[in-house]
């Protein structure tokens, strides 16, 4: 983290292996995200970081004195990151040095997202079709961030792999655990997650939690059901494919996929399995928030399939059935996470007590 300086527009970005996310942050302002500033450019458009970053200024007419840079890798010593499926190598010095900025602070993007949380609302409506901000998984009471003096909670989801990342409050003071998560092995729950399994590990030899809860892990799930039910699956069939033709809750469409459905729904169930263990092992009593980018996509089986794998942790049941999980549907994680990051570089917090 840099030192604490008084507050400056900040840029903000969310860097994945595709896209790149820009927006400003006026970390002293009550709505500190300025949100007509978020813009996204392609990558592979740009040679570098910060040439995206000088269009970006040039399009938008904004300026910023220093950086906030969210990425979907490891940070290597706060100061170096290479993106996964991204041309871009990013030195924090380096990129303040060619944007005249007076510091830049990388990230990992879970790390981001997990500070996210505390500035949502599970009162305000983000898209047309009326989803909150924060949407209730199951009928526990929606936790209050900051409420207690000691909190720890679990943020972990799928896109193109699997995040996994912890917030943990601590009176005034707010700390961001950065892991690895989703490369942990998968552990087998039920008869057809063995069945399952034995598949996988034939292609892969060791099975991660990613290799199953990802946009790639619900392909892997697709070939398996169908590989167990004796069924040759399609081929070249995207991930978008399976879900557009997976049936929903309670929907039997005509040209449905059945393997695409139980391949969704075990998705769901598994993601449930893996974010249960993940409270038990961080004492996340307070609650998990489930994001990344597949989160919105998969929602309506989420709510249905995940909460029963989630509670069914043997003698902790009574225990896990009290914890509460919220889906989070705003589609800019990353850049809310880097406004609350912007807040306390100076000097403020983004806890709302």
């Amino acid at each position: 983290m840099a030192n604490v300086s008084a507050p400056a527009p900040t840029l903000l970005a969310d860097l994945g292996g595709t896209n790149v996310r820009f927006g400003i942050a006026h970390p002293d302002e009550d709505q500190p995200l300025i949100e007509s500033s978020v813009r996204k450019y392609h990558v592979k458009d740009y040679a570098s970081m910060a040439d995206a970053a000088r269009l970006y200024f040039k399009e938008t007419g904004h300026e910023a004195t220093r950086a906030i840079i969210a990425a979907a890798g490891r940070i290597d010593g706060g100061e170096t990151v290479k993106v996964t499926n991204n041309p871009w190598a990013i030195s924090a010095k380096s990129l303040a040095k060619e944007l005249d900025l007076e510091w830049v602070h990388l990230v990992n993007d879970f790390a981001a997202q997990s500070m996210a949380v505390m500035l949502m609302s599970p009162d305000k409506i983000v898209d047309d079709m009326g989803h909150r901000e924060l949407e209730q998984i199951g009928k526990q009471p929606v936790p209050v961030i900051g409420a207690k003096d000691e909190q720890t909670f679990v943020v972990v989801g799928p896109g193109t792999g699997l995040g996994v990342g912890g917030l943990l409050i601590r009176g005034d003071k707010v700390s961001v655990l950065q892991t690895e998560g989703g490369h942990a092995g998968f552990a087998a729950h039920s008869t057809e997650d063995i069945e399952i399994l034995k598949v996988l590990n034939l292609r892969y030899g060791r099975v991660s939690n990613e290799r199953l809860i990802s946009g790639q892990g619900l392909k892997n799930l697709y070939d398996a059901i169908c590989e167990i039910a004796g069924q040759k699956p399609e081929e070249n069939i995207t991930q978008e494919e399976i879900t557009k033709r997976a049936n929903r809750p309670g929907e039997e469409k005509e040209d449905g996929c059945s393997m695409c459905t139980r391949a969704v729904e075990s998705l769901a169930g598994i993601f449930g399995s893996v974010a249960g263990d993940l409270v038990l092992t961080l004492g996340a009593w307070d609650g998990v928030y489930l994001t990344g980018g597949m989160t919105p996509i998969l929602l309506p089986w989420i709510q249905e399939h995940f909460r029963e794998r989630f509670e069914a942790k043997g003698r902790f049941r009574d225990t896990m059935e009290k914890v509460p999980t919220q889906a989070i549907m705003n589609p800019e994680p990353g850049l809310i996470g880097g406004t609350a990051l912007a807040i306390v570089e100076a000097g403020g917090t983004p806890l709302r007590r």
